[in-house]
């Protein structure tokens, strides 16, 4: 009972305090009005064109919206909601390129199924990576990443680019000790197998090296983890926003 209780928690802190992407975009326009007031239109619009823009979407959606809550189960299956998906990315990268932003980085869903709460949420006794989860995440980037370069081809002086994060974290996960790694499956926070936003606090014991572990909580990197992950995507992708 206190194992269902701690997952019923954990639905209910994920749901809360998150901005859709309309209040994301209002807030982008309020920054460029601010930026407007100090800097004056001409260099804003240098700025904007100069700055490269990372957008990342996916893994909320999929791994709790739709897996874990449940909440787009009842209207949507797995390739009408990745549709659904692209299309609001697409929509959203659209948005802020006519807001004048050129340099735009687009991540794809990560293994999903391979992090450690959604090991513990559906990979059974075992915790092994979720196929579905996984499955989900690659149809969502295999059709993210056409409709990202048909955006760049079509979008005057832009430098739209999807970013394959799927592939590096999985060989990470496949091969920790080729990075350093030890730990690949639970989070350094807690038990490692369900923390993540309040669940990991203060009050909550911690792994005794945390450069052995891939994960912080059962959801985010540590900072080993995330230099690993983004040393590679830099040296891969830098040169395609120049």
């Amino acid at each position: 009972m206190a194992f269902i209780d701690t997952i019923e928690m954990y639905k209910y802190i994920l749901y809360q305090g998150v901005l859709s992407l309309a209040d994301q975009l209002n807030n982008f326009k309020g920054y460029i009005e601010k930026l407007k007031g100090i800097v004056g239109e001409e260099r804003t619009q240098f700025i904007l064109a100069n700055s490269l823009i990372i957008v990342v979407a996916s893994s909320n959606d999929l791994a709790n919206t739709y897996f874990t809550l449940g909440v787009r189960k009842l209207h949507y299956d797995i390739p009408s909601y990745t549709d659904l998906m692209v299309s609001s990315a697409s929509n959203f990268i659209q948005d802020i390129y006519n807001l004048g932003s050129r340099r735009i980085a687009v991540f794809g869903a990560p293994p999903l199924g391979c992090l450690p709460a959604q090991r513990t949420l559906n990979g059974g006794e075992l915790r092994v990576c979720a196929e579905e989860q996984n499955n989900a995440a690659q149809l969502y980037n295999n059709k993210l990443q056409p409709e990202v370069e048909y955006l760049n081809r079509t979008h005057p002086e832009s430098r739209i680019v999807y970013i394959d994060i799927y592939n590096p974290l999985l060989d990470i996960m496949q091969h920790p000790g080729q990075y350093g790694l030890e730990v690949v499956d639970k989070g350094c926070c807690g038990t490692g197998n369900l923390e993540a936003a309040i669940l990991c606090n203060r009050f909550l014991p911690t792994c005794v090296d945390p450069s052995k572990y891939l994960f912080w909580d059962s959801y985010h990197p540590t900072d080993k983890g995330y230099n690993i992950l983004i040393n590679q995507v830099v040296g891969k992708y830098v040169n395609d926003f120049f």
